[in-house]
């Protein structure tokens, strides 16, 4: 547990967990949240699963990466400012060597028919850990039987893959409506007490 381990012992598993994390992950943010849930959540129980999904929740409307801002958000949230400046530097270092060394090679690379075999190869596997993550987090919201959160899901999923609504404005309607039912529910406990 975080509670027994000296702050710069803190301090470094987190900045080599995310360098690990960010190394072996591809595919975007969604697949570095998976890695962080079962690494945070269910290995280090330093997050709990509702605490996990408010995180990704905030990192994935705020703007900028999603890896970035779920790195912010648990480093803060487990050591504070120097949490998440450690987290970040972690998360950041491998996309740098790597985009420096692509970038380098660049005609190399991009004429390369085994590089591009291997990119299509690990986009099967990027689709899978990312609907690891749909049901991952969607099961946390099954799970809270909440109408109204069940609701907000099943008409997300339906607006973003039916009728090719601009994520932005689900993510936007989804905060009000998050905004509302936490005002409602506020009220509602000034009303009984």
């Amino acid at each position: 547990m975080k509670e027994h381990i000296s702050k710069p012992k803190l301090l470094r598993k987190l900045f080599f967990t995310m360098l690990y994390i960010s190394s072996f992950t591809f595919g975007g943010g969604f697949v570095i949240v998976t890695f962080m849930k079962r690494k945070f959540v269910d290995e280090l129980h330093w997050i709990d699963d509702q605490e996990m999904l408010d995180l990704t929740a905030l990192a994935q409307s705020s703007p900028g990466a999603i890896a970035v801002n779920a790195a912010i958000l648990v480093g803060w949230h487990v050591a504070g400012f120097w949490g998440m400046v450690f987290a970040v530097l972690g998360t950041i270092i491998p996309p740098m060597v790597v985009l420096s060394v692509i970038s380098f090679f660049y005609a190399a690379f991009a004429t390369n028919p085994y590089v591009a075999l291997v990119l299509k190869g690990m986009q099967s596997g990027v689709a899978a850990v990312i609907l690891d993550v749909v049901f991952s987090l969607g099961k946390g919201v099954v799970k809270s039987k909440s109408w109204l959160y069940l609701s907000v899901m099943a008409a997300a999923f339906v607006a973003t893959f039916f009728f090719d609504v601009n994520v932005v404005y689900v993510i936007l309607a989804a905060a009000v409506i998050g905004i509302a039912s936490a005002v409602w529910e506020h009220r509602k406990e000034g009303e009984t007490k």
